[in-house]
Parts: C-alpha cells; sequence; structure tokens
C-alpha cells in the first residue's frame, strides 16, 4: 500500500500546454461556454469528449454513478437516455434529480452540471432509441440491464437473437427507452492550473431573463 501511495503521488498532473481561461470573458449562458470547451476538447485529441458520469440517487440515498454518453443539449438542458429498467431509471423514478461530470485531461477542465431530470417527449426518445447502432438497439431490446448474467455466451446469443429481430422489424422500439434532460439549476466550470491556482466559474439559475429567456448569475468559487 505504501508502494502503492508513492506511485499515485508521484504521476504527472496537468501535463502540457494548459489553455487559459478568463472568466471576465465568459459568456451569458452555461450551455454557450460548455459548447465552446467541448469544440476545445475535440480540437485537442480528447477521447470520447462527449462522455460524461451521470450519478443519481436511489430511495435509501445510496449514489450511484456510471459513464454515458451526452446525446445533447436542448431547451430542456443536458440530454442522456435510459432504458426504463435501469437502475439509474429506477432512481430517478423516486429521486428525478442527477448530476453530470465532464474531465478533460488534456486542457485540465471539469464541468459539474446539477439540477431536477425531466423526461422528453416519447416521439424524441424514439427517435434518440432509432438514431442508435444495431448492437445497442438489440442489447436493449432485451431490457436485462444490471441483472445477474450466467456467462458471456449467453449474452451473445440472446443479443444475436435480438438482431434477427431487428432485421425484420427495423422500426421497434425498446419499451421505456427514455431521452432524459438534466435541466440545471447550476454548472460550474473548472479550469486546472500547474501551480495549483485553479479558476472555478458556477452559473446559478436566476429565473426568466429577457424575453422569457434563463436567466444565469455568475460567481467565482475559490479552489
Amino acid at each position: 500500500m505504501d508502494d502503492l501511495r508513492q506511485l499515485l503521488r508521484g504521476l504527472e498532473v496537468f501535463a502540457g500546454d494548459l489553455p487559459v481561461f478568463d472568466p471576465t470573458e465568459a459568456p451569458a449562458s452555461p450551455s454557450e461556454l460548455f459548447t465552446e470547451w467541448l469544440l476545445a476538447a475535440v480540437e485537442a485529441g480528447v477521447r470520447e469528449p462527449h462522455a460524461m458520469t451521470l450519478s443519481t440517487a436511489g430511495a435509501d440515498g445510496n449514489p450511484t454513478a456510471r459513464t454515458l454518453i451526452l446525446k445533447g443539449i436542448g431547451p430542456g438542458g443536458w440530454q442522456f437516455a435510459s432504458d426504463g429498467g435501469s437502475v439509474k431509471a429506477r432512481d430517478l423514478a423516486v429521486r428525478p434529480f442527477a448530476a453530470l461530470t465532464f474531465y478533460w485531461p488534456q486542457p485540465a477542465r471539469q464541468v459539474r452540471v446539477r439540477g431536477p431530470v425531466v423526461p422528453e417527449s416519447p416521439e424524441d426518445s424514439a427517435a434518440d432509441f432509432l438514431a442508435r447502432g444495431a448492437g445497442a438497439r438489440a442489447e436493449a431490446l432485451l431490457g436485462r440491464q444490471s441483472q445477474p448474467l450466467s456467462d458471456l455466451a449467453e449474452r451473445d446469443a440472446a443479443v444475436k437473437e435480438s438482431l434477427t429481430r431487428l432485421e425484420a422489424e427495423p422500426d421497434l422500439v425498446a419499451p421505456g427507452w427514455t431521452l432524459h434532460s438534466v435541466r440545471p439549476d447550476s454548472v460550474e466550470f473548472w479550469q486546472g492550473d500547474r501551480e495549483r491556482r485553479r479558476t472555478r466559474l458556477v452559473y446559478l439559475r436566476s429565473g426568466e431573463g429577457e424575453s422569457g429567456s434563463e436567466g444565469w448569475v455568475r460567481q467565482l468559487l475559490w479552489p
């Protein structure tokens, strides 16, 4: 354990040239700044820059986190999709709140999104499902996410059978498949720094602004 501790302490962090983040030039909306940072992560060669950690909690308050893919940012907020029988779907049924965490190591940037979760329309959910690859749709149609599995051969056989079903019925949509939106109460942007002078800027929802648009208050935070 001591060797592991020494190894962890010796690992380099925030290597290379890091971008400069001037919070005084941040746009009025967190979605605008997020889009800028996401595109910069793509340009920097970050792998899976649209991957995010989704954290939920069930009725007992015990949190669960997993990595998903961001589906987009719509009028309702940051979007992700879920099978109706999954752990996250059960969590959201009793506690419809979630946190999203994005981390892009090359530019040393992190974004944290927190707020209530609302389901999108059945039509949008179906469109999201049909836009998935055949393998992903075949697996989701099984409706067995997080259930015990006896062996990998059982999985492969079930997915193969599901793919055959999809070939015959390409417009099938998994029952309960739902596109969700996290409607943020807060969005925090974190910029790393080799000298530990990290910059944190949080957007806090403040109701509606002019012309019915969302209103936001920006606040710097201590590292």
